[in-house]
């Protein structure tokens, strides 16, 4: 068991940034951390490294509590901010340089060069960090994150500013890197964190309200559609929901219904049309996407 947490609360004020929040995190794991602006991703990373205090519950890596131990668990860690901090005018090589130093790497000079190449910065490594690109810039934080090759790696929007090429770059070495490591990963590109992560966890409002597999996710919007349809007129269609059904009112006439009985919804669809003496002027529907069921889950209580 490399991270777990118990019972964990961080407040600001009478706020619940994180709100009594369990889970684990296992070696050769990659577990996607998801949730909209606000949720505690962020709040809930910066705890498991100590860079904050948790109020409540207990944090623990490699069954270490992270209060108690908070030197000994960083050293464990690779971190990478979201705001990605780093000295702008060091050289590429001399940053990776000064951290290898903090970390009294023996190896320095062969680890350095490892991670430059694995992170594809060989034509970089001697320019200033603010001469790089925001998607360059991302990949001197991760090799500053990976190079005293922790056990553990907490990675807050890694991909972010990547383009096209280096997603299929860095995506790769992500996988490759949580074969063996544990990895807490967290993102708003949700195609991306489905094709990485082998777990998912969804925040709200500081509380975890998914834990599961990409296959528990995907089982999770099997079967389930999405109906817009348009009246001629207006009408008020709750009465035709059951309570897996969700339906959203685009206008006095338009519907956006979420629903795991599509035939059986079109088919009451039309009935209330005849009955109501209007006519349907627009019916599509298409299966749930990621993104369905990701607003499914994060718009109830916000």
């Amino acid at each position: 068991m490399a991270i777990q947490l118990q019972s964990v609360s961080k407040f600001y004020g009478k706020q619940a940034a994180v709100d009594n929040i369990s889970f684990e995190a296992k070696q050769g794991e990659i577990v996607g951390l998801l949730g909209p602006n606000g949720a505690g991703k962020s709040t809930t990373m910066k705890m498991i490294c100590g860079y904050i205090e948790a109020d409540e519950g207990d944090i623990s890596v490699n069954e270490m509590q992270v209060q108690e131990n908070s030197l000994r668990t960083r050293q464990m860690i690779g971190y990478l901010a979201e705001q990605n901090p780093m000295y702008s005018d060091m050289y590429v090589r001399e940053f990776l340089q000064f951290n290898s130093q903090i970390h009294k790497l023996s190896n320095s000079q062969q680890r350095i060069a490892e991670v430059i190449e694995m992170t594809g910065l060989g034509k970089e490594q001697n320019k200033f960090i603010r001469q790089l690109s925001k998607g360059y810039k991302q990949r001197v934080g991760l090799a500053q994150a990976i190079l005293h090759d922790p056990p553990i790696l907490i990675l807050d929007e890694p991909i972010s500013g990547l383009d096209p090429n280096q997603l299929v770059e860095i995506r790769s070495l992500i996988r490759q890197l949580g074969e063996t490591k544990t990895i807490l990963f967290s993102s708003h590109i949700l195609q991306e964190v489905e094709q990485i992560c082998d777990r998912l966890l969804v925040l709200n409002n500081g509380k975890i309200v998914m834990d599961g597999t990409v296959a528990d996710y995907n089982r999770e919007r099997e079967g389930k559609s999405l109906i817009i349809v348009k009246f001629e007129s207006g009408l008020k269609l709750d009465s035709i929901l059951n309570e897996s059904d969700a339906i959203e009112s685009l206008s006095d006439s338009s519907y956006r219904i979420q629903t795991d009985r599509p035939a059986q919804m079109k088919q009451q669809l039309f009935d209330i049309a005849v009955a109501n003496s209007t006519r349907i002027t627009a019916l599509t529907e298409q299966t749930s996407s990621m993104e369905d069921v990701f607003q499914s889950l994060t718009n109830e209580a916000r």
